[in-house]
């Protein structure tokens, strides 16, 4: 049974930088201005999110089911996580742990080809 829900949360990975943040920001409800400045921060100002970008893809999102609209408040939206968001959203963290794994056992190695290229660069001067 498992495995039919991995191929489906496997169809929505990998997640752009932009969805990811999105999807992080929905486990609690937000409405866009929120959501635009709770990746602002969370990302520390290396992701901005202009509206185009962000109601097009909430607008996507919601009609594949991984966010829903939980309330209108006045004129501002407010949405939420759906379990299948969550599934995906996990799954990309997950992905993401292993990336950073690989990449933590591969940094030794990785500096030692810095440091050998400055010491062929100062022996060369």
């Amino acid at each position: 049974m498992k495995t039919n829900k991995v191929k489906q949360t496997a169809e929505y990975l990998p997640l752009t930088e932009s969805s990811f943040y999105i999807l992080l920001t929905l486990t609690k409800p937000l409405h866009g201005y929120g959501i635009m400045q709770e990746v602002e921060a969370l990302s520390k100002g290396a992701v901005t999110l202009g509206p185009g970008t962000l109601y097009g893809a909430l607008t996507t999102m919601e009609k594949e089911k991984l966010v829903e609209l939980a309330r209108v408040e006045g004129r501002r939206k407010v949405y939420l996580l759906t379990p299948k968001g969550a599934e995906v959203l996990l799954s990309q963290i997950e992905r993401i742990e292993v990336m950073l794994k690989n990449a933590k056992a591969c940094a030794a190695d990785t500096k030692k080809i810095i440091d050998d290229r400055e010491e062929h660069h100062e022996s060369e001067s």
